[in-house]
C-alpha cells in the first residue's frame, strides 16, 4: 500500500467559526432521495409499483420533500412522475423534486416531466471540483459558472412558461467538497443573483466525502457567511459515506448553519451510501428532539427497503438493527438487568438504561430480545432470562453456581441458547433432582413446638424410613435424611419465592448444602405446597452434592 500517492484534503484558515460552540435545537427540513439517488445506485433499479409503495411510505413517515427522479434519463423515471402527478398520488403539504444537468435538453424535459404539478423542486447541478473542471469538462472556472448561470436563466424561463407559483428552485455546485471555496462562492452567488426573487435552496453535496468531518463544517459555516441574501434561502446538505463519516459531517455542518438534508434511509447511494436519515432522525430523537419523522414501527422500514432496493439491513445498523438492543456481554447485561429493575421501581418518564440510548419500544421492539446468552454471556445474564420469562429468581450464589454451567453447554454446541434452553438445563441441573436419593412419601406431625417427620427415601434403590424431629419440618426432614443415607450436612442457603400468583401458584425453593464443610452445592424444588417444595429442595440439594 503505497500511501505516498495521496495528498490530505485542505484544510480551511476560518478562525471565525462559531459552529462547535452551537447546539441543534430542531430537526432540519428532511429530504428524501431514495428514489432517485439510492435508486440510481442500485443492480436492479426499482419498478413502477416498488417506486409508487416506496413513495408512499416515505409520505407515511412524514417526508415532506421527496427527490423522485432524473426525468431525462430514462422513460421509466419519466413515466413514474407522471404516474404521481396524473394520479394525483401527492398529498397537498409534499413537494416533490427532480434532478436535472444544466444541459438544455435535460432541462426541457425535467418541466415536460413536471407539467401540471402542484408544487416541485427543479434541482439543478453542474460540476466545479477541479478534478471535474480540468479531467471531465475540460473547461476553466469561467466556463463552469458561465454553464451553471445558464441553466438558472433557462430555469427561469420555463418556470413561467409551466406556471412560477408552481416551482421552487434548488443548485448544487455538485463535488462541493472538492472545489474551491472562494470559487463555489462565486459560482453560488453567481446562479442567486439570477434567481433573486424566486424561493431558492443551495445545496452543498459532499458528492465525494473526503475530509474529517469538522472541515466540512468549516466548509459549510464559510460558505453560509458568503452567500447572497442568505436570510432569504435555504441552506442544503447532501453528504456521501466515502470515509464513513456522513452523518457525523452532517451533524456538524447543521451546527454550522445549514437548513436541510437530503438523504436516503439506511444509507442507500453511490459508492458507500448516501447520510443516513433514519440515524440522523433518531440521533435527534434520543437527544430529545422531535424529528419531525415517524420511525416507530422501524421494522416497516426495513421491509420496505429491503423488498424494494434487495439489499440488507446490517444486524448491527443503529436503531434498526436486529442486535443493536441485545446484549451478549456478562457486564453489559447486569447493567441493563439493573437498569430495568431500578426503572420499575421508580419511574420518574425519563428513559435512563445503561447501554441503551433509546427505548426499544419506542422503534416498535420489545424488551425480550434485550439480552441474550451465549458464551461470551455472565450468570446475571441467566438470572435475567429466567426471571424475565419463568419467574424463576434464582439467588447470587446459585447464579454463580449455574453460570457456568450454560456457559460450557454453549461452549459444547457453539451456538447461542434460547431462555427455553436455560430454562431446561435449569430444571435437569437442579429442580426436583430424585437420584440416588428420591423421595418417596413424607408425613409432619406437630408436638408443641417440635415438628416430627415420618417417610420413605429410596437410596441407591433401596428404600429406607424417615423418622426424625427438629424444631421445624425442614429441620427434622434434614435429621432423618442424613440418618438414612449416611451423609452428614449442613444448610447454608435458603430461599423460596411462588412462581405463580393465585390459589394454584406453585412454590419454588432454593437450597444450598455442604457435606462435611466441602464447596456449596444447590438444588431446588417445586410444589404446589410450599412444605413440600423445600422438602425436595434439599433432596434435589443432596443429589447435586452426590452426584458432584
Amino acid at each position: 500500500m503505497d500511501h505516498k500517492k495521496y495528498q490530505p484534503q485542505p484544510t480551511l484558515d476560518f478562525p471565525q467559526r462559531t459552529w462547535p460552540s452551537q447546539k441543534i435545537t430542531k430537526a432540519p427540513t428532511w429530504c428524501s432521495v431514495d428514489l432517485r439517488d439510492g435508486n440510481q445506485s442500485l443492480e436492479i433499479p426499482m419498478t413502477l409499483e416498488q417506486k409508487l409503495e416506496f413513495f408512499q411510505f416515505l409520505v407515511a413517515t412524514g417526508f415532506k420533500e421527496i427527490e423522485v427522479g432524473f426525468p431525462a434519463a430514462s422513460e421509466s423515471e419519466f413515466q413514474f412522475i407522471r404516474t404521481l402527478i396524473e394520479g394525483d398520488l401527492i398529498p397537498d403539504d409534499v413537494v416533490i423534486q427532480v434532478l436535472t444537468q444544466s444541459r438544455e435538453p435535460i432541462i426541457r424535459r425535467s418541466f415536460e416531466a413536471l407539467k401540471g404539478v402542484r408544487k416541485a423542486v427543479v434541482h439543478l447541478y453542474n460540476s466545479t471540483s477541479p478534478l471535474q473542471r480540468d479531467i471531465v469538462f475540460q473547461k476553466s472556472q469561467k466556463e463552469i459558472k458561465d454553464l451553471a448561470v445558464f441553466g438558472a436563466e433557462l430555469l427561469k424561463e420555463l418556470a413561467n412558461e409551466y406556471g412560477k407559483e408552481r416551482f421552487i428552485f434548488e443548485y448544487s455546485p455538485e463535488s462541493y467538497s472538492q472545489t474551491e471555496p472562494d470559487y463555489a462562492v462565486e459560482v453560488c452567488n453567481a446562479v442567486l443573483d439570477s434567481w433573486k426573487g424566486w424561493p431558492v435552496i443551495i445545496n452543498l453535496p459532499f458528492t465525494v466525502e473526503t475530509a474529517t468531518p469538522n472541515v466540512h463544517a468549516d466548509m459549510i459555516e464559510y460558505m453560509c457567511n458568503n452567500l447572497h441574501n442568505r436570510e432569504e434561502i435555504i441552506v442544503s446538505l447532501h453528504a456521501h459515506n466515502d470515509r464513513g463519516t456522513a452523518v457525523a459531517a452532517t451533524e456538524l455542518c447543521l451546527l454550522a448553519g445549514a437548513d436541510r438534508v437530503e438523504g436516503t434511509l439506511f444509507g442507500n447511494g453511490e459508492r458507500t451510501g448516501n447520510v443516513d436519515i433514519i440515524t440522523l432522525a433518531m440521533n435527534l430523537y434520543s437527544q430529545g428532539i422531535d424529528p419531525g419523522l415517524d420511525f416507530s414501527n422501524i421494522d416497516k422500514a426495513i421491509e420496505i427497503y429491503e423488498k424494494s432496493t434487495a439489499l440488507p439491513v446490517h444486524p448491527r445498523h443503529p436503531y434498526a438493527g436486529e442486535l443493536v438492543y441485545t446484549a451478549f456481554s456478562g457486564s453489559h447485561q447486569d447493567a441493563i438487568r439493573k437498569g430495568m429493575t431500578r426503572r420499575k421501581e421508580n419511574d420518574n418518564g425519563l428513559w435512563a438504561i445503561p447501554y441503551l440510548p433509546i427505548d426499544p419500544m419506542d422503534v416498535g421492539r420489545n424488551y425480550d430480545p434485550v439480552i441474550r446468552f451465549n458464551s461470551q454471556s455472565g450468570s446475571s445474564s441467566v438470572a435475567y432470562m429466567l426471571e424475565t420469562y419463568y419467574g424463576i429468581q434464582i439467588p447470587k450464589p446459585m447464579q454463580r453456581d449455574f453460570g457456568p454451567i450454560v456457559i460450557n453447554e454453549s461452549d459444547i454446541r457453539s451456538a447461542e441458547l434460547s431462555a427455553a434452553d436455560i430454562y431446561e438445563l435449569f430444571k435437569k441441573t437442579y429442580i426436583n433432582l430424585e437420584s440416588p436419593a428420591e423421595l418417596l412419601n413424607w408425613k409432619e406431625t406437630r408436638d408443641g413446638d417440635s415438628s416430627h417427620v415420618a417417610g420413605e427415601i429410596k437410596w441407591h434403590g433401596q428404600e429406607n424410613p424417615v423418622d426424625s424431629q427438629g424444631d421445624g419440618v425442614v429441620e427434622a426432614f434434614c435429621r432423618g435424611l442424613m440418618e438414612a443415607t449416611g451423609i452428614q450436612f449442613d444448610i447454608k442457603h435458603y430461599s423460596q419465592h411462588a412462581l405463580e400468583s393465585g390459589r394454584e401458584a406453585r412454590a419454588i425453593t432454593y437450597v444450598g448444602i455442604s457435606v462435611n464443610g466441602s464447596g456449596v452445592a444447590f438444588g431446588a424444588g417445586v410444589s404446589r405446597n410450599i412444605t413440600t417444595s423445600s422438602i425436595k429442595a434439599v433432596v434435589s440439594a443432596l443429589n447435586r452434592a452426590v452426584l458432584r
